[in-house]
């Protein structure tokens, strides 16, 4: 994936971002987020200890002492607080953030999230993502559509573990966007220039076309 399609991924996020809410970010293309708010008003927290966490900051004022969970450099907001762990995930345990925003292995097709362990391989990423799942309001993914050796993203069944039983409200990839409700997954825009049958090619998911999903591309 290019930068430029990680960026239409994170300014769509924004789109569902309101004002005011309190919104963690995790790894990867959500770190993207604070560089693209423009005029919204987000209380951001990074789970490694920040609430009120700002954008990208210029070179000359990089300080590796302040980074995101995806280990970039940060700037903090006015009035931003600095903690231990244990209040980053009392935050997140205790039903204080809006949204979380996090990357995944896959989603299934009813939008249950595999996103800390891929079989066989020896690194695992076991963060806050199990705790996010389960503890935040509201869950948007952030994933490219196809992984890195060309296999979906979005399928029918988990192949990975799964991070919890609760379910991604919205998943956002570089072609689409997609909701879950009632156990099912419903095609909600298209954000590239590729028809349905190439999207639907690409997908291992089934879904639905809502009523405004089709983006303007043809069956």
């Amino acid at each position: 994936m290019n930068g430029t399609e990680r960026i239409t991924i994170a300014k769509r996020i924004v789109r569902e971002l309101k004002q005011g809410q309190v919104v963690n970010l995790g790894v990867g293309i959500p770190t993207l987020i604070p560089d693209y708010l423009e005029d919204k008003k987000l209380v951001l927290q990074s789970e490694n200890g920040l609430l009120g966490m700002g954008p990208t900051p210029p070179p000359e004022e990089v300080n590796m002492d302040l980074i995101s969970a995806s280990k970039a450099p940060i700037t903090m907001e006015t009035g931003a607080s600095l903690f231990d762990s244990s209040n980053s995930f009392a935050m997140i345990r205790g039903g204080h953030i809006d949204v979380a925003v996090l990357g995944a292995l896959q989603v299934d097709q009813t939008g249950e999230i595999a996103n800390w362990a891929v079989p066989g391989e020896t690194i695992l990423g076991v963060g806050g993502a199990m705790d996010l799942v389960a503890g935040a309001r509201s869950i948007i993914v952030a994933t490219r559509h196809s992984s890195k050796s060309g296999e979906p993203k979005l399928v029918k069944e988990l192949a990975f573990p799964t991070s919890g039983i609760r379910k991604a409200d919205l998943v956002v990839t570089e072609h689409a966007v997609f909701a879950f409700g009632e156990g099912r997954m419903q095609l909600v825009e298209i954000l590239s220039g590729i028809t349905m049958e190439e999207l639907r090619r690409l997908t291992g998911a089934e879904f639905k076309i809502g009523p405004h999903g089709n983006g303007g591309a043809s069956e």
